[in-house]
């Protein structure tokens, strides 16, 4: 249900005036949120991997924060595409080198997530990425591989990050410096069937996913913690952004069939096209989690040739 502006109140970051939700859990308790009262919601199955994650007070471009960015119930899916490294190339930073799986083939991925309750409250998110070496890391090796194929920690680098709210872009994009703007944005996904659409500036698709959810395993809390590092630059500096996830339920899908990918007209569309992607690989579906979202840190990048 769209929010309208008397539903809205206005909050300061970094001097930038944003709408949130009145009486969310941003306007009640400005990312210090009281976990006993999100442990009620029925939607959020526990609270547990919140309580060992204490959060720290930070200067920031927004101001000062609290960090992590808890996220208390989450859903995503991740597509990832075999490509070109010289394409992958033509669009990274030169400080950043894409993660090979063969010589010439590298990795991209269509992403979508839904964020149901998160102290940010509700909004939904997608994401064109780059899989990339770690910055400063040597010649990867044969296990270094396995590890980021199967979400462990993998590193990446962003081309695209729409979201569908104010105050998501503003702290994603003057927080963490990436590349995020505001557009209508559905996603939803459960344990039959994934779909997302993004807009594009004129109400048309820019990328749509239509898949059956991949068959889902069910984790204690705790037990599967992957990370993901984002590399972004902040006033032209480097940085590192992690993102840890506590992954409740999800399943996985090699050579995945009957993906409907339309990848439409706009920012996100372009993205993907300049990439060339080649063939679709693996498909991963969480239809439950939790995330604790850290604020960037700087970050040492070797200068490549």
């Amino acid at each position: 249900m769209a929010t309208t502006q008397k539903d809205t109140v206005k909050v300061d970051l970094g001097g930038r005036s944003v709408a949130v939700p009145k009486g969310g859990l941003y306007d009640r308790y400005r990312m210090a949120t009281d976990l006993d009262e999100v442990a009620r919601d029925p939607r959020v199955s526990s609270v547990d991997f919140f309580r060992k994650l204490p959060k720290t007070k930070v200067d920031s471009p927004i101001g000062p924060t609290l960090t992590p960015n808890f996220y208390y119930r989450i859903s995503t899916a991740r597509l990832t595409m075999l490509a070109p490294s010289r394409a992958i190339r033509s669009r990274l930073p030169r400080e950043l080198a894409p993660l090979e799986v063969a010589p010439g083939l590298g990795l991209i991925s269509a992403m979508f997530f839904r964020y149901d309750v998160c102290d940010i409250d509700f909004y939904t998110e997608a994401a064109i990425g780059i899989a990339v070496k770690p910055a400063r890391h040597g010649k990867l090796g044969f296990f270094d591989l396995v590890a980021a194929l199967k979400n462990d920690h993998l590193d990446t680098y962003v081309l695209s990050l729409p979201v569908s709210t104010e105050i998501a872009q503003v702290r994603g994009h003057d927080g963490y410096g990436f590349p995020k703007w505001v557009t209508e944005l559905d996603v939803d996904i459960d344990a039959h069937r994934t779909s997302a659409r993004v807009a594009n500036a004129t109400g048309g698709t820019d990328l749509a996913l239509s898949v059956a959810t991949s068959a889902q395993t069910v984790y204690p809390s705790g037990e599967r913690v992957s990370a993901l590092t984002s590399y972004t630059t902040v006033d032209g500096a480097w940085h590192s952004t992690l993102n840890q996830t506590n992954v409740l339920s999800a399943g996985t899908a090699l050579l995945p069939r009957d993906v409907r990918l339309q990848v439409g007209e706009g920012r996100m569309a372009d993205d993907l096209r300049s990439l060339k992607p080649i063939r679709q690989i693996q498909l991963d579906v969480m239809t439950e989690g939790q995330a604790a979202l850290h604020m960037p840190v700087p970050t040492s990048v070797q200068s490549r040739k």
